[in-house]
């Protein structure tokens, strides 16, 4: 529980600003609710997260090195959440916040497609790995891909309609 120390140590934001992001991200959230293709225009950037992650997780074996495009799409975000938290910017966590749950709706589109295996792949030559349905099978999930992937959807939804609530919650608190 936040006490009224620890909610001046963060820096306030506006009543313009607060109103400005919540407009901001209402109209991100619609967009995504709007989206059929499973691909919005920020996964772009965070592509090229997912593939640096792969490279990156490459020392650690087959199995990690292909979660590990998931992992590095995720950590990117979530790193820069700590580092705005670490300096007590509240617009700066949400916009991170919204980014990081805003990977889990791609990670499922990308985890339902395992066994149809349809979406169209990035990668280098012929051997292009679909990395939910790799890791579906060597897990024995891969008949529970649309189920995991409707989950994971649910919990990037969850993660972005919270990270709203907490946004006006610290207005709140920091504003007192």
């Amino acid at each position: 529980m936040m006490d009224d120390a620890d909610a001046s140590e963060w820096k306030p934001m506006s009543r313009a600003a607060l109103a400005g992001w919540l407009v901001a991200y209402g109209l991100f959230l619609w967009y995504a609710a709007r989206d059929t293709e499973g691909f919005l225009f920020l996964d772009h950037a965070n592509l090229v997260f997912h593939e640096a992650g792969h490279m990156f997780f490459s020392w650690f074996g087959h199995t990690i090195m292909i979660l590990g495009g998931t992992l590095g799409e995720l950590l990117v975000p979530l790193a820069v959440a700590i580092y705005f938290g670490l300096q007590r910017e509240t617009a700066g966590v949400a916009f991170a916040s919204i980014w990081f749950f805003e990977n889990f709706l791609y990670i499922a589109t990308y985890m339902a497609d395992a066994r149809a295996m349809e979406l169209p792949l990035v990668g280098v030559g012929d051997t292009v790995d679909h990395d939910w349905n790799f890791l579906f099978s060597h897990w024995g999930v891969l008949m529970h891909d649309r189920q995991i992937g409707a989950a994971t959807r649910g919990l990037g939804w969850c993660g972005m309609i919270l990270t709203l609530g907490w946004l006006a919650w610290m207005h709140i608190r920091t504003s007192e």
